[in-house]
C-alpha cells in the first residue's frame, strides 16, 4: 500500500481481516516501525481519529508528531503563481516538503468549506501533500471520504454479522444543527458496496449524494420503510449536494428512535461519533443494547493500525 485515500487503495475485505487479527494480537508487530516518525496534521477538530491513530502507532513502535495546523501553524495557501500578500503565510510547496523531510509517513485530516462542490470534490490540500512531501499519505478525513473510520465499521459489521451472508444494511441520513460534509457517507457506501452487503440508503429528498457515491446503492425516501427487517441501522446526517453545503428543511422526525429501531431485525445502531443526543439519535436507541456505537470507536485503532502496518511493510519491500 502506497497511500490510504479511498476502497480503492486496498483490498478490503484483505484489510478488515488484518485489523481483526490486529486486534487479537496488537502488539505482534511493536517493531516494524522502529525509528520511523508518522505525522499527523489537522486542520480541525478530532477525538477518535487523533488518539486511535497515535495509539496505533505506538503498538507497531512508531514515533509519532502532531500538529493542529489552524492553531500552531501557518494558514496554507494552496494555488500555483499566487501572490501572496493576504492571509496565507506558507505556500503549500514548501510545507508539504518540509514535512516529508521530518516525517517517514503524513496523516492529514480536513473539512470541506461546504460553499463550492467542485472545489471541495477536488480535494487539494491531499493530493498536494502527494505531490510535493514524497511520502506515504493516509487519508485521515478528507472533503470527501474518511476511509479509517469506513474500515472499522466493516470491521464491527463483520464482527457483529454472524453467519448472515448477506446482511441487510440501511444508510439513515438524521437531523444535525449545523450543515455537516458528505465524507462518512460518501466512504460508508463505497465501502459497504464492496463488502457483501443489501445496502439501502434513506434521506429526505434533496439530500442525494453526488452521483458516483448515490448510484452504488437504492434510494428509499420513506425511512419506515427503508428500516424494516434491516440488520444495521447506520445512522449519520450530511448536508446537501445538490443544494450545495445547506441544511433543506427541518426533518427533526428523521431522528432514530426506539420505535423506529422496532421495525428492524434486531438490528445494530451504528454512528461514527460524536452524536448529538435526542437530535440524531435517542437516549434509548444509544444506551440500549443494539448500540454498537462504542465498539466502532474502538475497532479505530486496529483500522489505523493495519492502514499503518501495511505502508510500512511496502516501504520495506514487503508489502504491495
Amino acid at each position: 500500500m502506497k497511500h490510504f485515500l479511498s476502497v480503492q487503495s486496498c483490498q478490503p475485505k484483505d484489510l478488515v481481516q488484518q485489523a481483526l487479527q490486529l486486534k487479537a494480537q496488537p502488539w505482534a508487530y511493536e517493531s516494524l516501525g522502529k525509528r520511523k516518525t508518522l505525522g499527523l496534521l489537522f486542520l480541525n477538530p478530532s477525538l477518535r481519529t487523533r488518539l486511535s491513530t497515535q495509539k496505533a502507532a505506538a503498538q507497531l513502535g512508531l514515533n509519532t508528531m502532531v500538529m493542529n495546523l489552524s492553531q500552531d501553524g501557518w494558514n496554507l495557501e494552496l494555488g500555483n503563481g499566487m501572490v501572496m500578500d493576504q492571509g496565507a503565510s506558507e505556500h503549500v510547496k514548501e510545507a508539504a516538503q518540509v514535512m516529508g523531510q521530518y516525517c517517514d509517513i503524513v496523516g492529514i485530516r480536513c473539512f470541506p468549506g461546504l460553499q463550492d462542490a467542485s472545489e471541495d470534490y477536488r480535494d487539494e490540500l491531499i493530493g498536494q501533500f502527494i505531490e510535493y512531501s514524497g511520502r506515504p499519505v493516509i487519508s485521515l478525513e478528507s472533503c470527501t471520504r474518511h476511509p479509517l473510520q469506513s474500515l472499522a465499521d466493516m470491521m464491527t459489521i463483520e464482527e457483529c454479522r454472524g453467519t448472515n451472508p448477506k446482511p441487510k444494511v440501511v444508510l439513515s441520513w438524521a437531523p444535525h444543527a449545523k450543515p455537516l460534509p458528505q465524507a462518512v457517507a460518501n466512504s460508508f457506501v463505497e465501502w459497504a458496496t464492496a463488502f457483501d452487503c443489501d445496502l439501502t440508503i434513506t434521506h429526505p429528498k434533496g439530500y442525494e449524494l453526488a452521483g458516483e457515491f448515490s448510484s452504488l446503492a437504492p434510494v428509499c425516501y420513506n425511512q419506515d420503510q427503508a428500516f424494516e427487517n434491516a440488520d444495521f441501522i447506520y445512522c449519520k446526517n450530511w448536508s446537501s449536494y445538490t443544494s450545495y453545503g445547506k441544511i433543506i428543511g427541518n426533518h427533526r422526525d428523521w431522528m432514530i428512535t426506539l420505535d423506529k429501531m422496532k421495525r428492524t431485525n434486531q438490528a445494530k445502531f451504528m454512528h461514527c461519533l460524536p452524536i448529538r443526543r435526542n437530535l440524531v439519535a435517542a437516549d434509548d436507541v444509544l444506551d440500549s443494547n443494539q448500540s454498537v456505537v462504542i465498539q466502532q470507536a474502538h475497532n479505530r485503532i486496529f483500522a489505523a493500525q493495519a492502514v499503518l502496518k501495511n505502508i510500512l511493510e511496502t516501504q520495506q519491500g514487503v508489502g504491495s
